[in-house]
């Protein structure tokens, strides 16, 4: 396997040799590894993590075999024309994936908007195409967090699946804009990551896509149940407000969430 880094280095604290290089400590995106080809950089960046790497590094690949999002699906990506990407974060914030999305929304552009609680999608007349998703990994006990950002560049829809094609969108970009999409998404992550929680949940909510929409929910998977009512936003917590069938509300914090079949 070979590897391709950034030409920028920071002289601060030097880490344990990955893949014949040495990584150092610096800021957000830096130090960088990159990959032609991996497993998943979630997995890289977990492990430079559980090593003592620094906050803010990254791992961006051009291609992954093992790529995954929510719920252990598998993420497909044909070869360098997606950002493939998982950040090293310290201390992270408890609203982490919400503010990755909003991060993303921005880079993304004003169509897109976040369908709770991480995923990037372009609304349409079939329903939610999906731009991007987000996966957060860590270990809360050791004080850090990996987030993974998989964005549909400049994916053909015609190269991928047949089973994803209805349901993913793409930037429309070509494959050289990749970098230019990275260099602008960290520091969108950098700004949201710094502001105020109430200042981020008010962004998320101008951004929701799932506001008054009706939804289900897998209510106990063990038994099978199946929740359905009308999204009414997110509450102060991220959780997802939803006002029931049969009355009364309830909050997800956690779990998948689709739009109720007609």
């Amino acid at each position: 396997m070979t590897s391709t880094g950034s030409s920028r280095r920071c002289s601060r604290t030097a880490l344990a040799p990955i893949d014949g290089r040495i990584i150092v400590s610096g800021t957000l995106g830096h130090p960088r590894l990159h990959l032609r080809l991996t497993d998943s950089t979630n997995d890289r960046a977990r492990a430079l993590a559980s090593a003592g790497a620094p906050h803010g590094t990254l791992v961006t690949a051009s291609a992954q075999t093992a790529g995954r999002g929510r719920q252990g699906r598998r993420w497909s990506a044909p070869p360098g024309r997606s950002l493939l990407m998982s950040l090293v974060l310290r201390n992270p914030p408890p609203l982490l994936p919400l503010i990755a999305a909003v991060a993303v929304c921005d880079v993304a552009g004003e169509d897109y908007r976040v369908k709770w609680p991480n995923d990037i999608v372009l609304p349409g007349a079939s329903g939610l195409a999906k731009l991007a998703g987000i996966l957060t990994e860590g270990r809360p006990q050791e004080g850090w967090a990996v987030l993974g950002v998989g964005l549909n560049v400049a994916v053909r829809l015609e190269e991928l699946p047949a089973e994803l094609r209805a349901t993913a969108a793409t930037l429309g970009e070509s494959p050289a804009a990749t970098e230019s999409v990275l260099a602008r998404l960290l520091p969108a992550l950098g700004r949201r990551l710094a502001e105020p929680t109430e200042a981020l949940l008010d962004a998320y909510r101008t951004r929701d896509a799932l506001l008054g929409r009706e939804i289900e929910w897998a209510a106990h998977s063990t038994e099978g149940r199946v929740g359905h009512g009308r999204a009414e936003g997110i509450d102060g917590e991220g959780r997802l407000v939803v006002a029931l069938d049969g009355g009364g509300h309830t909050s997800l914090d956690a779990g998948e969430v689709h739009l109720r079949s007609s």
